[in-house]
């Protein structure tokens, strides 16, 4: 799997950080400043709660680490590994205030980037040994999208397009300001000559105008089964296809040999539950 550094750089990850402790912390920590002497060190750990796939541990000692920068880590678990109810998953001594003040922020990272990552790892499963990837869309949280889509690959799906600048996809809205299919990728072409372009189709007559345009990917998008199949054939090879529209682990394992070389599922990021842990301060 690609280092977390492949999608966000410290600067960026610093300022995201600062900016969720910001949101959490406002003008102080009221409990723990009034609780906890500041001289007052710590030794904690955090546990799994579940089963599923680790991702975030990097972010997580980073919170900490921004309101202490002495504190010490030890990783019993690496990002992309798998987890079990009751793992350790690591152990951290540092000022006790900052292990309070930092515990839900650090959590809620680790949480809901384990939880994506788990999302992702489930359907990973469904396509292991075969040729065909599950990829991730743009339907991400604000501000935390390189942090979703490292999760991604963390759980062995793969990324779609980071962004609106790292790949051409014509959508239904763009072939319609375009005049049509054909107009669309040749503008597109002449203006990103360097980047692959995808069409998004609904039926056989747009496929057939994607493949005509000299298209890189089709998209088959809301088509059911029979059709994607059907459309499999049509395309021949002839340009790499992707699967989209209420794609679910059932539709996955139906379409798992059906010749398509992507499905991409926006619900490994939109909707995937966060992943539970326990931090506990040790006495």
């Amino acid at each position: 799997m690609l280092p977390l550094d492949a999608f966000i750089n410290e600067e960026s990850l610093a300022a995201l950080i600062r900016a969720a402790l910001a949101e959490d912390v406002g003008s102080g920590d009221a409990t723990t400043e009034a609780i906890v002497p500041p001289e007052a060190r710590a030794r904690a750990r955090v546990i799994a709660k579940g089963d599923g796939v680790l991702a975030g541990l990097p972010v997580f000692s980073r919170v900490i680490r921004a309101l202490d920068a002495s504190a010490s880590f030890y990783h019993a678990k690496q990002d992309g590994e798998r987890i079990f109810k009751g793992n350790l998953i690591c152990r951290f001594e540092g000022s006790a205030r900052a292990l309070l003040t930092g515990e839900r922020t650090a959590l809620n990272f680790l949480g809901r980037l384990s939880g994506i990552a788990t999302e992702a790892g489930r359907l990973a499963a469904l396509v292991e040994g075969k040729r065909l990837q599950i990829l991730d869309t743009r339907k991400t949280t604000p501000l935390h999208r390189a942090l979703e889509k490292y999760a991604v690959q963390a759980g062995g799906c793969g990324n779609h397009r980071r962004g609106l600048y790292d790949m051409v996809l014509i959508k239904e809205n763009h072939i319609a300001a375009a005049g049509g299919i054909a107009s669309a990728v040749r503008l597109a072409r002449e203006k990103n000559s360097d980047l692959k372009i995808e069409v998004e189709t609904t039926n056989e007559r747009e496929v057939r105008e994607a493949l005509a345009a000299g298209a890189d990917r089709i998209m088959l998008d809301n088509m059911n089964d029979d059709m994607i199949r059907d459309m499999v054939r049509l395309i021949a090879g002839s340009a790499e296809i992707e699967a989209s529209g209420n794609m679910n682990a059932e539709r996955i394992r139906a379409l798992v040999d059906s010749g398509v070389d992507f499905i991409s599922v926006g619900a490994i990021t939109q909707s995937a539950p966060a992943f539970d842990f326990s931090m506990l301060i040790d006495v």
